[in-house]
């Protein structure tokens, strides 16, 4: 009975002893900080990761977050500088540097999310109150965002809190007027569009006009000259037939009579009604072309180039056929 007792005791007196170090023993990881507070009194910051000691039922501990932590700041409209309206989108990432300070003026981290987010939109309103809508969206985005980090961060150092960087998401007009700058773009693009339409339907005519009078030119020009070519050309014929004609004037009175022939005695229903001893036939009836002595006249006969009844319409050696 007395070994039961004692046993129990000893058993209630190890089951105390595992609570209360079990209560003495914290473990601060990497990614944290913790303070020691006892009754309401910070006695110690533990900074370094692993296993530290505390006064059972007495100390508190509280971790607080050595990374870096992210705040989003609702969307705000903006003034700038001239007299544009901003909706500007912004954040901030942040570090808890100072743990002690950071507990002893907001004490949580939602406190500071609250107090960080008046400090960010009073450093916007601030810095692009002072620049115009073209350094905010395209020009001096850069150097405005490092001024507005370098005010937060400055009185952020009141509360342990180190800024490390404050950025602009997004900064674009209110919708209504959007809108309007959107349909004033869209105007000046038509109206650009229709000048340079305008520009290059002329500079077509233009082309197109000085095409057309250059091809009146070089037709002209074709013209004069294949005139010109064709008169120096029939000059030199007519020099050649000149030239033939007087070194054999005979042969050239044949030659020429061969080319009548040839053209007038073509198949067809032409008809002709010459004497049979006019000059035409001069070479059927005499080869050398002379005019035959002086006789009894035949009477004249119709004589038809290139039909069957030609030859039988004349007498007998009195009309030529072909």
């Amino acid at each position: 009975m007395k070994l039961n007792v004692v046993g129990g005791v000893i058993l209630v007196l190890a089951f105390a002893a595992l609570i209360i170090v079990y209560s003495s023993l914290f473990e601060v990881y990497q990614t944290q900080q913790a303070l020691v507070v006892r009754l309401g009194q910070v006695v110690r910051v533990v900074d370094e990761p692993g296993l530290n000691f505390k006064l059972p039922f007495i100390d508190n501990v509280i971790l607080i977050d050595k990374r870096i932590l992210d705040l989003e700041a609702p969307a705000q409209e903006v003034i700038a500088s001239d007299q544009k309206r901003l909706v500007v989108d912004a954040f901030a990432r942040y570090r808890i540097r100072d743990a002690l300070r950071f507990f002893q003026t907001l004490g949580s981290k939602t406190a500071a999310d609250s107090q960080l987010a008046i400090l960010l939109n009073s450093a916007l309103r601030r810095v692009l109150g002072e620049a115009t809508f073209i350094q905010v969206v395209r020009d001096e985005r850069a150097e405005l965002m490092a001024r507005i980090r370098d005010l937060i961060n400055k009185e952020a150092e009141n509360y342990g809190i180190a800024v490390v960087d404050a950025r602009i998401r997004r900064a674009d007009l209110p919708e209504q007027n959007s809108q309007a700058v959107y349909q004033r773009m869209q105007t000046a693009r038509q109206r650009e569009a229709a000048e340079y339409r305008a520009q290059g339907q002329q500079q077509a005519q233009e082309i197109r006009s000085r095409a057309d009078r250059e091809v009146t030119v070089l037709v002209a020009e074709a013209t004069q000259k294949s005139e010109q070519l064709r008169g120096e050309g029939d000059a030199m014929r007519n020099k050649v037939f000149a030239d033939a004609f007087n070194q054999d004037p005979d042969f050239f009175a044949f030659y020429r009579s061969m080319q009548a022939y040839e053209a007038g005695l073509k198949a067809g229903d032409t008809r002709m009604l010459l004497k049979p001893d006019s000059n035409f036939f001069r070479y059927f009836n005499n080869p050398s072309g002379k005019a035959p002595p002086p006789g009894p006249m035949a009477p004249p006969a119709p004589a038809k180039t290139g039909g069957p009844s030609a030859s039988n319409a004349a007498p007998t050696g009195s009309a030529p056929s072909r």
